[in-house]
């Protein structure tokens, strides 16, 4: 044997050494660490679950380990107080192929080099609850995936929902291409990151004495990055979007395609005040293949206290979130919870909060609406105040515009006659033209707005006892008085 190859024998043999013993080592460590990462995932569940009738729990079944491999079974069990009594708890069986690092063959043979305590191959096992669910995956594990654990408890992993063929009964189906989602988290859970992808979703129900009914979702993606907050929840940033969704329904089959919808949520904390965004964007709406529009609505809130808000949320979860048959609870606040609801409204109004609907947009093919609120909160000085000086203490501002094309208010009465089967394009046109001209004098006979050309115009602006309703100045006392007469006065 030459020099080189005998160094390079060595450095082999000492590496297999090395990773024997470190998989002997990881092996001897992985149940404690499986049970504390169960303990802390269940505490998890638990808080997030907080409020809701769903109850979830994971538990480690079995664990058999050996030098470089161990297998685990786990169970995972869901339970819904609001379902009927005599309903059985969903459990859901996986079991894991552990390899023990710090070198595990399936990371090495795709070149990952970094030293990692375990990685675990999972997958959903067949059970009575879930053999159906096989067999619309042609047998395999419809679920399954692979989690990477390092020495630091960081994780990394990958869960697939494998493709699904199913016919619901004789002349209903759904099909499903499958979906794949990658995630990370840090060592204490505090730092999350996902994303998935699914690129169809048909059902196609066909029920007695209806018309069908056959709804499609293509190109589904989610993604989130989050940090859990020091009052227990997750703040940062979420998106979901769907390329394309169409549905047919309806007797005369009506086809609704909706294109490039997205959804975007954001939320911060400055010390114990929140603030959030919602953007909801939908690019392109059409009925039997003719346009509709595009629509778009954002909201946003900031200087919201975190602690009151979590004290009045414990409030009604406990007293006033309506049951599983929809009736509100029997139970009255007891004093103390009456004072407590108090206080935490009063240091709400404290931080002056302030609320927006930043932009609510809709398109057609013949107008574009919009309208616009602002508005900011504080905390009065007393409750035992007239009605009116309550009101100018909580309401610090107020600004709201409103344009509203009467050319698309005519193409949405199209629209809705056409649901309603009317199919002339003429009688469309004197539709649309009809109702576009009676919102315009109902706005202007209430006073409520005027009509400027093609749009339907209203504007209001408060601050400090004063309003500014189109254009008109004025106290609160006698805005208050002109809108009591106006919505009492019949219509001209």
């Amino acid at each position: 044997m030459n020099k080189p190859l005998g160094v390079l024998v060595g450095i082999v043999v000492i590496a297999g050494a090395l990773n024997t013993a470190g998989a002997w080592y990881t092996g001897t460590k992985l149940e404690g660490v499986l049970q504390t990462s169960i303990q802390e995932a269940n505490k998890e569940l638990a808080s997030q679950l907080q409020g809701t009738p769903t109850h979830g729990s994971v538990e480690l079944v079995s664990l058999d380990r050996h030098l470089y491999s161990s297998t685990a079974h786990y169970r995972v069990k869901v339970e819904d107080d609001s379902a009927r009594p005599d309903t059985e708890p969903v459990e859901l069986l996986f079991v894991a192929d552990i390899e023990h690092g710090p070198l595990p063959w399936s990371r090495l043979k795709t070149f990952k080099w970094m030293p990692v305590m375990a990685t675990t191959t999972y997958a959903l096992e067949k059970t009575p609850f879930t053999e159906k669910w096989f067999a619309a995956a042609k047998d395999q594990s419809p679920l399954q995936g692979q989690v990477t654990l390092s020495y630091n408890r960081s994780v990394e992993g990958r869960m697939e929902f494998l493709p699904l063929e199913v016919a619901l009964d004789e002349n209903s189906s759904l099909s499903f291409s499958g979906m794949t989602m990658e995630g990370t988290a840090d060592a204490d859970g505090q730092n999350l990151k996902g994303k998935g992808y699914m690129d169809h979703f048909k059902l196609h129900a066909v029920s007695l004495n209806k018309p069908q009914l056959l709804i499609e979702l293509n190109g589904l993606t989610v993604a989130s990055d989050l940090d859990k907050s020091e009052f227990g929840f997750f703040l940062g940033q979420n998106f979901l979007g769907l390329s394309e969704s169409r549905i047919t329904f309806g007797i005369r089959q009506s086809l609704l395609k909706v294109n490039n919808f997205e959804y975007t949520g954001s939320t911060s904390a400055n010390g114990k005040l929140l603030s959030g965004r919602l953007d909801y964007k939908v690019g392109d709406v059409s009925l039997n293949n003719n346009p509709v529009g595009s629509a778009q609505l954002v909201l946003s809130a900031s200087s919201l206290d975190i602690p009151a808000m979590q004290s009045m949320l414990q409030i009604y979860q406990t007293k006033f979130q309506p049951k599983a048959d929809g009736a509100l609870p029997a139970s009255e606040l007891t004093p103390a919870e009456q004072v407590q609801l108090q206080t935490s409204l009063d240091t709400l109004l404290a931080a002056k909060p302030q609320m927006a609907v930043e932009k609510l947009a809709v398109k057609t093919p013949h107008g574009e609406s919009e309208f616009n609120l602002a508005m900011a909160l504080a905390q009065p000085a007393a409750l035992d105040q007239p009605p009116v000086e309550i009101t100018k203490q909580l309401l610090t501002s107020l600004v709201a515009k409103l344009q509203l094309s009467k050319p698309m208010i005519a193409d949405l009465a199209g629209v809705q006659a056409q649901l309603e089967g009317q199919t002339d394009p003429q009688t469309l046109a004197q539709v649309g033209t009809m109702t576009s001209d009676m919102v315009g004098n109902i706005a202007v006979g209430t006073g409520l707005a005027k009509v400027e050309g093609n749009n339907i115009v209203a504007s209001l602006d408060y601050a400090a006892g004063q309003v500014d309703f189109n254009g008109q100045k004025m106290s609160l006392e006698d805005f208050i008085t002109q809108m009591t007469q106006r919505f009492n006065a019949p219509i001209q």
